[in-house]
């Protein structure tokens, strides 16, 4: 597999790829987030670690761009940001997991592992092939990621798509928050429960006519979330 590695650090990055090269990786270095969008484009690799802070275009910026050419493609970015908002944001824009630094590099193999796993497994259960689903009033397009209503096209990343097809594959049901990160991030991967309520604030921003009171995404207080279907 081919690995596009984007840091800035010198020393980092040929560390990185040393790593993944043992693993059996072909890696492609980039030391800004210019060069790295230009050879993502030339080489179109099988997988991203994305610095979030480089010259040239930062690692939000460039996760984004790729995310907009790409939606198949994992991402994982590095920090040495401690701040939950950078870390929230950073999987907003589409990225598969987020590890700051410093890490071990077990640990940054295994999570790479983890998400090329649970890429492999969204492709052969055709999580990723689904055509259309309707969620009360608003039709998603899964492959195109986007929802319509009243002619009214709303762009959507990968994640939020997932949450709204889990709720609608479950009409009805309440559905943990275990359940949500089980199936919507992965079950090996934990994140803070804060990204959880942010993602679905967002979410709600983007297809609830009023989010004040949702009727796609309605909050079952100390239990998670449920969609009522035509009821």
């Amino acid at each position: 597999m081919r690995m596009l590695i984007a840091e800035d650090d010198a020393t980092m990055r040929h560390a990185i790829a040393q790593l993944f090269q043992a693993e059996g990786f072909e890696c492609l270095l980039s030391a800004d987030g210019l060069e790295a969008l230009k050879a993502f484009r030339k080489h179109q690799p099988d997988f991203c670690i994305i610095d979030v802070m480089m010259p040239g275009i930062d690692g939000f910026e460039l996760c984004r761009t790729i995310r907009g050419e790409n939606d198949q493609v994992p991402v994982l970015m590095l920090t040495a940001r401690q701040d939950e908002i950078d870390r929230v944001v950073g999987l907003e824009l589409g990225a598969d997991d987020y590890v700051t630094k410093p890490f071990g590099s077990r640990e940054l193999v295994a999570r790479v592992k983890t998400i090329l796993r649970r890429a492999a497994h969204a492709r052969s259960d055709g999580v990723l092939e689904a055509a259309r689903f309707r969620i009360g009033d608003l039709d998603v397009d899964v492959k195109a990621q986007r929802g319509y209503r009243d002619g009214e096209q709303i762009d959507l990343t990968r994640r939020e798509v997932a949450i709204l097809l889990t709720l609608f594959h479950r009409s009805g049901q309440v559905v943990s928050r275990d359940d949500l990160f089980d199936e919507c991030w992965g079950r090996d991967y934990m994140p803070n429960s804060r990204a959880l309520d942010q993602c679905v604030m967002t979410l709600r921003r983007k297809v609830e006519r009023n989010p004040r009171r949702p009727a796609i995404i309605q909050t079952v207080h100390g239990a998670g979330y449920r969609y009522d279907g035509d009821r």
